[in-house]
């Protein structure tokens, strides 16, 4: 104890891949309690890995988190490899931090011989080693469907963050904030996000079959004359907020936004949202995305509609859970 009765904050090594460097920069410049340690990343000639964790020897008995992520089925073996040696290094703690879980939108079987790969992902990291503090704590961001909390076994301790929180920092900083609606854009987005937004006004949006098209109607609530902005967890392609859009500003909507949590983008989908520099009509005013997604965030670096807003500070107070 110090500082009259204060619990000392834990200092923590936080170790991190290639892709997550400036997201890992900016977490220990939030936080002074936070240390980078780097990982030599190198491969053999047949393009496996050839590995080296710096201080190895000097993370003996210190907290030790590694930032990571799996953008790509072609990084991630190479971070598993250190995820599952850190843990066995003598460390006090370990912490993995994979902001996004990306493959969260596969959890379903529709029919026999689906793979279920939300679930494989799960049951890998649930197999992290124990250190000597015990099970690996695991830090992910708006997980994308509520039941794969249930994945993970009882050797690890998931610990499910959100974004949402920094979006109502940024939205309260909009002038005329108090004429913000908040747009689900289908029942599960309601369900994953209503809660932590209920003192906005709320607009649901649902999808419904006409033929072989997909159509997004308006369920329930007013836009019109208001800044709505569509929340969600993550986007791809982006052609459900496009419809979205579509579908609110037919109503009245004054001005319409975005937020997800994930940019994910395949494919360079981002282009789709892009303002033109000849001064056509805008869809959406504000595009917001988190720096959850690395390669994204080089993509769209000041491009209009988007801004990035940082998941730093969160990470560094999950950090000292």
């Amino acid at each position: 104890m110090e500082n009259g009765g204060a619990l000392a904050k834990k200092q923590v090594l936080l170790y991190y891949c290639v892709e997550m460097e400036d997201l890992a920069r900016k977490i220990a410049y939030d936080s002074d309690c936070i240390h980078l340690h780097s990982i030599n990343w190198r491969s053999f000639d047949d393009g496996f890995p050839n590995l080296f964790i710096n201080n190895a020897h000097n993370i003996r008995g210190q907290h030790v988190a590694f930032l990571a992520s799996f953008s790509s089925p072609a990084v991630i073996f190479e971070q598993l490899s250190v995820i599952f040696a850190l843990p066995r290094l003598f460390v006090a703690s370990f912490t993995l931090v994979l902001p996004f879980f990306p493959t969260g939108s596969f959890e379903r079987m529709e029919e026999e011989g689906d793979v279920a790969t939300a679930f494989t992902m799960a049951r890998i990291i649930s197999n992290i080693p124990i250190s000597r503090g015990g099970p690996t704590s695991v830090v992910i961001y708006d997980i994308h469907a509520l039941q794969e909390r249930f994945y993970f076994g009882d050797h690890v301790l998931p610990l499910f963050e959100t974004g949402v929180p920094l979006l109502k920092q940024r939205l309260e900083q909009l002038p005329q904030s108090e004429k913000v609606v908040i747009a689900f854009p289908d029942d599960g987005a309601w369900k994953r996000f209503y809660k932590q937004l209920g003192h906005y006004p709320a607009v649901i949006c649902t999808k419904v079959r006409e033929g072989d098209k997909r159509i997004v109607r308006l369920k329930e609530g007013n836009p019109a004359g208001c800044h709505v902005v569509i929340v969600d967890d993550l986007v791809q392609s982006g052609g459900t907020l496009i419809e979205c859009q579509k579908v609110l500003a037919a109503h009245g909507a004054a001005k319409v936004s975005a937020y997800v949590t994930h940019g994910v983008f395949p494919k360079r989908s981002w282009e789709r949202f892009m303002h033109k520099s000849d001064g056509s009509e805008k869809a959406f005013t504000y595009f917001w995305i988190t720096d959850s997604c690395p390669v994204t965030v080089k993509d769209i670096a000041n491009k209009a509609p988007f801004e990035v807003i940082s998941l730093a500070g969160s990470i560094a107070d999950a950090l000292q859970i």
